[in-house]
């Protein structure tokens, strides 16, 4: 007893518990079968075969009743060996299996209520049914055993849902219940989303099939649960094989989606554990209840009877009217057929006229065609003639084709080749342009220059004239000089020995005259002086003299320079001329070249002309078909049927058969040498063509 509470108190946090109930409280096997007994006999009127296999059923979990609430009453009082090496682990394993086993009992006691009190009603179960709700509460309770808690930003969280997803992989059934889960809008949890795919699946009739294909691959579920859960162990495949059961049962649910993540999972012992006392009065309830929904079930089959049977008077009443308006059909379709009898008669006798009147038109017909046929042997014969002249005719247009497709090709050569010529000519003439200007711009150019020197030069000879006179003059004045610096040296010559003779003479005069001396070296003096001035005067002159030297230098530099550049002008002018006679012959050479490019271009639109000539010849050969005289029957223009007095005529274009009136017209075509019959709207396209060519 110690060791089975010390058991309770270490379990783990995640486990369920459960409160044990006095052994006298729980009904006996033998109770239990004559409680089966009893309801046998309420039970002998069912019907239905559901309810049969529903009955085998609880029959079969009568026995395990009994021995479920044994253990779910002495669960805490076993008594289990315990390992010394490890006390710890074995009180785990000790909870973990008391666990299961209380999981498994209140599994098979909650699967055994529901069968009994949904045979009982037998109706549909819906959402609100006791037992139903109990039912999910411990389904909801075994799947959670041992199950791993998941890491997530909120916390550690334990979800039963995660190995239900599983199902839709491996079963591809299980998707419709995965997609109506997901697709629910007001599920916010994965509690909600868990409960509401038990829903479908118990509606489906299919709960056992998917947890048993989860059991089949716990490979898989290891990934959820621990170990020693109970969808590892033998117990689950017991539950398994428990869920099979509900197949005989119909479910009609409503998913709510905030009634399934806000449901609480409590377990309701009250509807396992009843009172002995209250079994009677349980039971006359139950009859009540039973004899009630037979009631009810007796008047909606009498509602329904009542509108079966209130459909099939009106379908009687319009069969009834329906039959009279055929009876109304029969009679006046008898009427018709009389009617239409007298006509046929009358059809028949119409029918033996219009035979002999088609007869006697055949036999016109006959005679007409045999005229035709003189006439169409004698036009074929004419035809064939005409034929062999056009095609003679045609091959020598071909031939004359062929010749004038090479004259074009060759023209085309000839074309290309002118027109790169012509760009080559342009190419150069457009240089030569630049050229040209550039040679006027370096003309103009040089023609400033040559004024600019010619009027250097004008000024330069005048400078030189000028400077040559000044020159002269001064050469004048130099001589002029010369001549008085002779004179003056032949003067102080003579003034020195004029002195020399006045010293001799003042010698001999100092002894005769001593007043004449002084005069006389007052005279010297003043000859002194006039002596130093023609000095300065000669070198004043001289350089004069050497610095109109050097301009005389500078401007025969000048001169030459000038001379030089004249050479240069001359040379210029020469080729400005030569290039002017080439831009004349290049000139002529383009106009030239333009007018055999305009003499081109007429000849090449002669023969465009041609060519489009022998062109609609060609479609005209080719493209009209020449229609047989048994293919027309009408006119194509008037639409007017032929005969002996309106005869066929072909048009020579189009190749059509038309009336006289129609194809009156004459025309000259290419291929005929003769004006021919043509139709009118050939005859107005020929002459717009004609137009046309002539503009």
């Amino acid at each position: 007893m110690a060791e089975g509470e010390g058991c309770n108190v270490s379990a783990v946090e995640d486990r369920e518990d459960f409160e044990i109930v006095d052994r006298n409280l729980i009904p006996n096997v033998t109770e239990s079968k004559k409680e089966g007994k009893e309801k046998t006999v309420e039970e002998a009127g069912w019907s239905a075969p559901i309810f049969s296999l529903a009955k085998k059923a609880s029959e079969n979990l009568a026995v395990s009743y009994g021995n479920a609430l044994k253990s779910a009453a002495f669960v805490g009082l076993v008594h289990k060996p315990v390992s010394n090496d490890n006390p710890a682990k074995t009180t785990v394993k000790c909870h973990t299996m008391e666990e299961r086993s209380n999981l498994m009992n209140m599994m098979k006691l909650s699967i055994k209520v529901l069968i009994q009190s949904a045979l009982s009603l037998g109706r549909t179960l819906d959402s609100d049914f006791p037992p139903l709700q109990q039912f999910f509460v411990v389904m909801e309770h075994c799947l959670k055993h041992g199950l791993k808690a998941k890491k997530s930003f909120i916390g550690q969280t334990k979800s039963f849902f995660g190995p239900l997803e599983l199902v839709e992989k491996l079963c591809p059934e299980a998707s419709d219940i995965a997609t109506s889960v997901k697709n629910l809008p007001e599920l916010k949890t994965a509690v909600g989303r868990g409960r509401a795919w038990l829903y479908l699946a118990l509606m489906q009739k299919k709960l056992a099939d998917y947890l048993k294909v989860l059991l089949d691959h716990k490979n898989l579920l290891s990934e959820f649960y621990e170990p020693d859960a109970l969808m590892m162990e033998e117990e689950g495949a017991v539950i398994v094989g428990l869920l099979v059961g509900l197949n005989v049962l119909d479910a009609n649910l409503c998913l709510k989606g905030e009634d399934l993540d806000s449901q609480v999972g409590v377990i309701d012992f009250s509807l396992y554990l009843k009172d002995i006392q209250n079994s009677d009065d349980s039971k006359q309830d139950a009859g009540i209840t039973a004899v009630l929904d037979q009631k009810h079930y007796v008047e909606e089959l009498n509602r329904h009877l009542s509108c079966t049977v209130g459909d099939l008077q009106s379908k009687i009443d319009c069969l009834e009217k329906t039959n009279s308006k055929l009876q109304e059909e029969l009679a006046a379709a008898t009427d018709r057929i009389g009617s239409l009898q007298e006509e046929q008669q009358q059809l028949k006798h119409q029918n033996e006229l219009i035979r002999e009147r088609s007869e006697k038109s055949v036999e016109v017909t006959i005679q007409d065609t045999k005229v035709e046929l003189d006439t169409y042997k004698q036009s074929r014969q004419g035809l064939d003639e005409m034929y062999s002249d056009v095609w003679k005719q045609l091959k020598e247009e071909k031939r004359i084709r062929m010749e004038l497709e090479k004259e074009l090709e060759l023209q085309i050569g000839m074309k290309t080749e002118m027109e790169i010529a012509m760009k080559l000519l342009e190419k150069d003439t457009h240089e030569k342009q630049d050229t040209l200007v550039a040679l006027r711009q370096q003309l103009e150019e040089v023609k400033a220059i040559n004024l600019q020197m010619f009027h250097k030069s004008q000024n330069s000879e005048s400078s030189l004239q000028q400077k040559t006179e000044t020159i002269f003059s001064f050469e004048g004045k130099t001589n002029q000089m010369m001549s008085t610096m002779k004179q003056m040296e032949e003067r102080l010559r003579h003034a020195e020995q004029a002195r020399q003779t006045a010293e001799e003479k003042n010698n001999k005069m100092k002894q005769e005259f001593g007043g004449r001396i002084e005069t006389l070296q007052q005279q010297l003096s003043q000859l002194d002086n006039q002596c130093s001035i023609l000095e300065k005067e000669l070198k004043s002159e001289k350089e004069q003299r050497q610095s109109l030297q050097r301009e005389l230098h500078q401007e025969k530099d000048t001169t030459s320079l000038l001379k030089t550049e004249l050479q240069q002008m001359e040379g210029l002018k020469k080729e400005l001329r030569k290039l002017q006679g080439e831009k004349q012959q290049l000139e002529k050479i383009c106009e030239e070249q333009e007018q055999a490019l305009q003499e081109m271009g007429l000849h090449l639109s002669q023969s465009k002309l041609k060519m489009e000539d022998i062109k609609e010849v060609n479609k005209a050969l080719k493209g009209h078909t020449w229609l047989k005289d048994d293919e027309a029957t009408l006119c194509k223009q008037c639409e007017k049927e032929f005969s002996i007095s309106r005869r066929k005529h072909h048009c020579r274009n189009c190749g059509h058969i038309f009336c006289n009136a129609c194809s009156s017209n004459e025309l000259a075509l290419p291929s005929y040498p003769k004006p021919v019959r043509v139709c009118d709207t050939c005859h107005t396209l020929l002459l717009q063509r004609c137009s046309s060519n002539a503009t």
